[in-house]
């Protein structure tokens, strides 16, 4: 029975954070989900404790992130970069739409998911305020689904990669002869298919006559804090070290002497930081570390073996369709640790992982909450004053992330038979 209950608390507290009824955050269902499980003792003190600190990497990954996206906010580093943007598109809303996308490439690859999400959206925000577009949901919407089919062309592009090989990660060339393919299909599938379905918002044209912002000197001091830290994520990536400290010191230290540079109170900054993630993400480790006690990784050890056993093909793209679809069930951060946890406890063919990584990296394109990148990128959305409810989020994922997903599995079935 106590199986039944830790299933019961975990799925009622997932579907709050995708429902959000009554507009509750999202943090207040994860965490109330995890307090219940302690209270009703599902779940020992010990094994809280446990949970939470399986996820000390994210923290401080995050919180870096938000600071240096928090203080290059503060220093009108954002507002900057749209007006050249804005300026380049020269008046056409579809260049506009392409510059977005190829930006949002680029901090993907060198800067991770998660920090499209919280650094580029106010960017695009900023852009299309400048540009005076009708709609900015189309330009906003390339935050969300870039975050999540770029997010494997490197290592570092995903803190869920990380997570899916453990100690197992292959060497960088490795990785690139096989992902590299994958990701270009991903990239432009994804820009293909979302660029269609917003063809009709794209006709309009845009603000030509935009005046570049002075950038002032904590905002250049913004650049580099963002340029230093993408190499330290590079640079632990190539030696196989944890990212979350690394990009928590350069966070820390660019918005130390940002504030120092501008006179600015701390406060400034702190304030406009979206704290709640952590919690929301600890409460989400917490319903994993319950869900563990139920079995759930044995069986599924023991089906991935007699599956991969009786055809390799199939059960490469079961798994990689399958664990798409989960993700956006119970998000990709606690299905990439059961995931993650699960492959390293099999032995299983290159290919399999290859393509259950790919449902955990791009599958969350199909809902709000599939992963922790949109669940950010709602977050920056509200702080713009710009709502997308789940239904119309998921309308649009519908054909961006399954058209995506099927061309990406192919690439790396063929890439597999080739090689």
């Amino acid at each position: 029975m106590s199986h039944i209950f830790i299933w019961i608390i975990t799925l009622l507290s997932i579907a709050g954070v995708i429902i959000r009824p009554f507009n509750i955050p999202e943090a207040v269902w994860a965490v109330s989900g995890a307090v219940l499980l302690l209270i009703f003792q599902l779940l020992s003190i010990s094994e809280g404790i446990s949970g939470i600190a399986k996820g000390l990497d994210v923290y401080l990954f995050l919180t870096g992130m938000m600071l240096l996206a928090e203080t290059a906010r503060e220093e009108g580093l954002f507002d900057w970069l749209a007006a050249h943007a804005t300026k380049r598109a020269e008046g056409s809303a579809s260049h506009l739409f392409l510059l977005i996308y190829l930006v949002g490439v680029i901090v993907t690859t060198l800067l991770s998911n998660d920090a499209t999400a919280v650094v580029l959206t106010p960017a695009v925000a900023a852009a299309v305020k400048a540009a005076k577009v009708k709609n900015p949901l189309p330009y906003l919407f390339i935050c969300a689904f870039i975050a999540n089919a770029a997010s494997f062309v490197l290592p570092i592009s995903n803190p869920a990669n990380l997570v899916i090989y453990g100690s197992h990660m292959p060497p960088l060339l490795a990785w690139l002869a096989q992902y590299t393919l994958p990701s270009l299909v991903s990239i432009a599938v994804t820009y293909g298919v979302l660029r269609f379905t917003q063809r009709e918002a794209l006709t309009e044209s845009v603000e030509t006559d935009i005046t570049i912002p002075a950038l002032s000197a904590g905002g250049r001091l913004a650049i580099l804090g963002i340029a230093v830290t993408a190499v330290v994520l590079l640079v632990s990536s190539a030696l196989d070290r944890p990212l979350g400290l690394p990009t928590a010191i350069t966070g820390i230290l660019t918005t130390v002497l940002v504030l120092i540079r501008a006179k600015l109170s701390p406060w400034t900054v702190i304030k406009g930081v979206s704290w709640s993630v952590l919690p929301l993400v600890a409460g989400l480790f917490v319903l994993v570390e319950a869900l563990v006690k139920t079995g759930l990784i044995q069986e599924l050890t023991n089906l991935l073996h007699e599956s991969t056993t009786r055809s390799v093909t199939m059960t490469t793209w079961a798994s990689g369709v399958g664990v798409a679809l989960t993700c956006n069930l119970v998000n990709n951060l606690p299905a990439g640790l059961i995931t993650g946890t699960v492959i390293q406890a099999s032995q299983v063919p290159e290919v399999l992982k290859s393509a259950v990584l790919i449902g955990i990296d791009l599958g969350p394109n199909l809902s709000v909450t599939g992963s922790l990148a949109t669940i950010l990128w709602l977050v920056a959305l509200r702080r713009e004053g710009q709502q997308v409810s789940a239904w119309a989020f998921l309308k649009l994922g519908i054909p961006v992330m399954m058209t995506a997903l099927l061309f990406t599995l192919g690439t790396v079935w063929l890439y597999h038979l080739l090689t």
